[in-house]
């Protein structure tokens, strides 16, 4: 599960992250690319909180498919 406390400083405010569990599969970069960013090392991060329902979904789907649980929704 994603850590709050671990979020990596990329992230762009609000409730969903990536944090630094992160092992640059890229699956959510390639899924949601509006959506999620590639830091310097190529780990995720997100750049742009969802702005509709479809975005909101993109990113509970990558939430569920990420491999090692690195991205999480705070409800911020």
């Amino acid at each position: 599960m994603a850590s709050k406390e671990k979020k990596v400083p990329e992230n762009v405010r609000g409730k969903f992250y990536v944090d630094d569990q992160c092992i640059g599969c890229m699956r959510c970069q390639q899924d949601a690319p509006e959506i999620f960013g590639a830091r310097a090392d190529g780990t995720s991060y997100v750049k742009k909180q969802p702005s509709s329902e479809k975005e909101i979904q993109l990113c509970n789907d990558e939430i569920d498919f990420c491999p090692v649980n690195a991205i999480g929704n705070d409800g911020e």
